[in-house]
């Protein structure tokens, strides 16, 4: 009996041992569980921490204006100050389009008076020109500096007078013949032409731009008087006895803003963040 009783309490003493460390085994595997599971989540919160840092970093939001800008060449206009024979204004205008192209419109008016060695003219009339820059400058943040390359086609209709003319004499033995006053009107002149520019325009105040611009031209329709070249086009300036003509401008302008595009300047987020996906 007393064998009996030993063995029955080892028996016991082995079961409750058993049951102590089943018991123990399942507590140990969830603490571990809880244990990965509060390892992993500060890793995936720093991950998504340095997601955002870099976002915020390699990412520049640019806000691009969109608008009309208007204004004068000063050029034209302040030239009949010191030359008595001129007198003109040009108006000036772009559309920003896209992000680099532009609409572009001139409109203006000149009267010029041609003092030549063999006759005396004048041509006043009105013109206009339309066509698009393409701003190939790259600016830092908000700037909106332009430099510029651009076409237009041009129209102009004027009038022209002849006030005297001398007649060629290939053989001046008797000296040169008097020259002629005889007064003539030619009205309902037409010219046309194309030409491409370069151009530059800075902003020197808030929506207030100063810029200039030369252009090459080429005559492509002229409607001439009879026995009578047209020696200035409004628009055009003179001819050159060709086809070919320069131009220059002065402007300043100001520009209205109707509404804002925001671009993203970096697209260096998007690598990082597929980077990041990767294992």
């Amino acid at each position: 009996m007393k064998h009996t009783l030993k063995f029955i309490s080892s028996i016991c003493l082995l079961f409750s041992v058993f049951l102590g460390q089943a018991q123990d085994v399942p507590e140990i595997s969830k603490d571990k569980k809880d244990t990965e599971i509060k390892t992993k989540k500060p890793q995936t919160e720093t991950v998504k921490t340095e997601v955002v840092k870099e976002v915020k970093k390699d990412s520049v939001v640019k806000t691009d204006r969109y608008g009309l800008r208007v204004g004068v060449d000063l050029y034209k206009l302040t030239r009949g100050l010191y030359d008595k024979d001129y007198k003109g204004i040009e108006f000036v205008g772009d559309w920003r389009l896209t992000k680099k192209y532009y609409l572009a419109a001139e409109l203006g008016y000149e009267d010029k008076k041609t003092v030549d060695d063999r006759l005396t003219s004048a041509a006043s009339g009105t013109y206009i020109k339309g066509g698009f820059d393409y701003n190939f400058y790259q600016n830092w943040l908000d700037m909106e500096n332009l430099i510029t390359i651009g076409m237009r086609g041009g129209f102009s209709t004027f009038n022209q007078e002849l006030y005297n003319y001398k007649i060629y004499n290939p053989n001046p033995y008797w000296g040169e013949l008097p020259a002629i006053d005889e007064y003539h009107k030619y009205s309902g002149l037409t010219a046309g032409w194309i030409e491409v520019g370069l151009g530059l325009k800075a902003q020197v105040v808030k929506n207030v731009f100063v810029g200039f611009g030369v252009q090459l031209k080429l005559l492509v329709m002229n409607k001439e008087p009879d026995n009578f070249e047209n020696l200035y086009i409004p628009g055009f300036n003179r001819t050159y006895d060709g086809s070919f003509g320069v131009g220059f401008n002065y402007t300043v302008s100001y520009f209205i803003p109707i509404y804002k595009k925001k671009t993203m300047a970096s697209e260096v987020v998007k690598e990082e963040a597929s980077k990041k996906k990767k294992p």
